[in-house]
């Protein structure tokens, strides 16, 4: 992946951003400057590739196309779920149009749910029941079920995961097998080297301008841009890489639906958020790979604006930090310690899960799903 497209560039944490309202009315994004709209956008990626064509992109198309996507795969955690509810508040407040790909053809790729499609289309609907309830606006969201949209269009879809498939080599395919939770060494299926090309022509499908995933899914964000240069198409999509947040045990990169202790579920009970987050990996003065300070960082702050922690007088006294560095500092000198971050951490999480928990309590159908994806084993 050489050449100007794999160039790296860091989020703004300067931008201002968080002054900017999330309120995702048509009318917002009229009110805000070029400037603010790409603020507001690129405040969404840990990488942005490239800057200068989004700048440009926005400032040519009033509502751009921005693409998202995942596979029903199991109970959704709080990274799939707040994080992405952020990410596309942000999106829509900017004038943006967000296509989110519910993924069901590539989860039974993926043997997902042991291949069975329709578990997988109930995990599905699970899913937007708990982006629904936690927030998402979805005046400017269009879910679109990945069957359903190629079979009705099959004649543009096919052709063009073929010329894709044409163009590449095994070896570059197999380099995309991260998109899938798999590596290179991996012993793959004949359906699973299918998955990257039909990925790549999913980001063309959709006509999207913007392709907004996880750092996990760039290779084949990148490998989309590379069929740009192939087919001589100068409009390539851009790619706005999210943070991937970590699990909540030591050394744990990546949440695991599979593993309940790595993960808070969007409707995880305040008891058991309370006790993860007691359990969860938090040595005092060490800032570097310490999820509790990534939860706060990547979902609080944006949730909130400010983190609360409350302590006894003889203990430094309540005190609202209303940025990540600050909070640091006081972590690196010991002048904040996790026995008090964690409480305030768990607080902060319950407050913004609790709606999730009232909806599927509340709504007969919203609990009769979440019976039914709770009963189901997670296959890698």
């Amino acid at each position: 992946m050489a050449g100007a497209s794999d160039e790296q560039i860091p989020a703004d944490q300067s931008s201002g951003v968080a002054s900017i309202s999330l309120d995702p009315s048509p009318s917002v994004s009229l009110q805000l400057t070029l400037e603010e709209r790409f603020a507001l956008v690129r405040s969404v990626g840990e990488e942005c590739i490239q800057e200068e064509e989004l700048m440009n992109l926005l400032a040519k198309k009033p509502i751009p196309v921005c693409y998202d996507g995942f596979e029903p795969s199991g109970r959704m955690h709080i990274a799939q779920g707040v994080m992405k509810t952020i990410s596309v508040n942000k999106l829509t407040s900017a004038g943006c149009t967000v296509k989110i790909w519910i993924a069901d053809w590539f989860a039974q790729l993926n043997n997902k749910m042991g291949g069975d499609l329709k578990k997988i289309q109930t995990v599905g609907r699970y899913l937007i029941e708990i982006w629904k309830a936690v927030g998402m606006n979805l005046d400017k969201v269009e879910f679109l079920w990945s069957s359903e949209e190629i079979n009705s269009r099959a004649h543009e879809y096919w052709p063009l995961v073929m010329d894709i498939a044409r163009r590449n080599t095994l070896h570059r395919i197999i380099r995309c097998s991260q998109i899938m939770g798999r590596n290179e060494k991996d012993e793959l299926t004949a359906a699973q080297i299918l998955y990257p090309c039909m990925q790549c022509a999913d980001i063309f499908f959709l006509k999207a301008d913007i392709c907004q995933l996880g750092m996990d899914q760039r290779k084949v964000n990148v490998l989309a841009r590379e069929y740009c240069d192939d087919i001589k198409r100068k409009n390539k999509p851009i790619i706005l890489s999210h943070h991937m947040l970590p699990g909540l045990q030591e050394g744990q990169e990546k949440m695991s639906k599979s593993d309940p202790s790595s993960s808070i579920f969007m409707e995880d009970e305040e008891a058991e958020v309370n006790v993860k987050i007691k359990k969860a990996y938090c040595p005092p003065k060490v800032v570097e790979g310490n999820p509790c300070l990534e939860y706060v960082k990547y979902i609080v702050f944006p949730w909130f604006g400010h983190f609360e922690v409350v302590r006894q007088e003889e203990n430094g006294g309540t005190k609202v930090y209303n940025n990540m560095e600050e909070l640091l500092g006081d972590y690196e000198s010991g002048a904040l310690h996790p026995a008090d971050l964690k409480p305030a951490l768990s607080k902060a999480l319950n407050v913004i899960l609790q709606p999730v928990r009232d909806h599927f309590k509340n709504n007969s159908q919203a609990r009769d799903l979440l019976k039914t994806v709770k009963a189901y084993r997670v296959t890698r």
